[in-house]
């Protein structure tokens, strides 16, 4: 007959001794870019329509699009931002997001 193995004593944790701290996400922001393919009234209407901007909001957004080549339509965490970045692509605009400087 075979003596079963003693399980092994639990060892003692010590906790991190190092002042690591981590940095919270920087926000980041959502891009929209000037295109030769949608009208300034599209838009602006979804503008309007995915973030519920006012008509002068979302026609002033549109024309900085116009006249600036981009404007900054939203900002947040990111998972928010990704999920603005992909709503605006459904609607055929051209969007990015970026760190916000």
């Amino acid at each position: 007959m075979v003596a079963p193995t003693p399980a092994p004593a639990p060892s003692e944790v010590s906790q991190p001794v190092d002042d690591t701290r981590t940095k919270p996400d920087q926000p980041w922001i959502v891009l929209v870019w000037n295109d030769p393919i949608n009208l300034m009234s599209y838009v602006a209407f979804v503008l309007q329509k995915l973030f519920g901007y006012s008509r002068e909001k979302a026609d002033g957004l549109m024309l900085q699009v116009h006249h600036e080549g981009r404007a900054v339509v939203a900002n947040g965490p990111r998972e928010t931002c990704e999920l603005h970045v992909f709503r605006l692509h459904e609607h055929g605009l051209w969007a990015t997001m970026q760190h916000d400087l």
